[in-house]
């Protein structure tokens, strides 16, 4: 599947926002951990809730580009996973293994 440039666009824009210091950083954050690794960060959908609509349509259009990915969201925005580590623990956010 490829990616268009709006869903490149929403994932760089929702990187920024987990980057940022927003009440809703850490829900964007824990959403694209998700995406990285859902087994070591499993996110519950309906905290979506929580978001501004710009930022919901941003994460739809992101879970849409994952459906069928062609390549990792760590690999779409050209960031190592140890970012992704850092982001988790920069806002205090374990991993846990999710044992289905």
């Amino acid at each position: 599947m490829t990616i268009t440039s709006h869903q490149f666009e929403a994932s760089r824009r929702l990187w920024n926002v987990a980057n940022g210091n927003s009440g809703q950083c850490k829900t964007v954050t824990r959403f694209l951990l998700g995406l990285y690794n859902g087994n070591y960060y499993p996110f519950d959908l309906t905290d979506l809730r929580t978001v501004d609509p710009k930022i919901f349509d941003d994460c739809l259009s992101v879970l849409r580009m994952d459906y069928a990915p062609c390549k990792e969201i760590h690999d779409i925005l050209g960031v190592p996973g140890r970012d992704f580590e850092a982001l988790a623990a920069d806002w205090g956010i374990k991993a846990v293994r999710n044992w289905r």
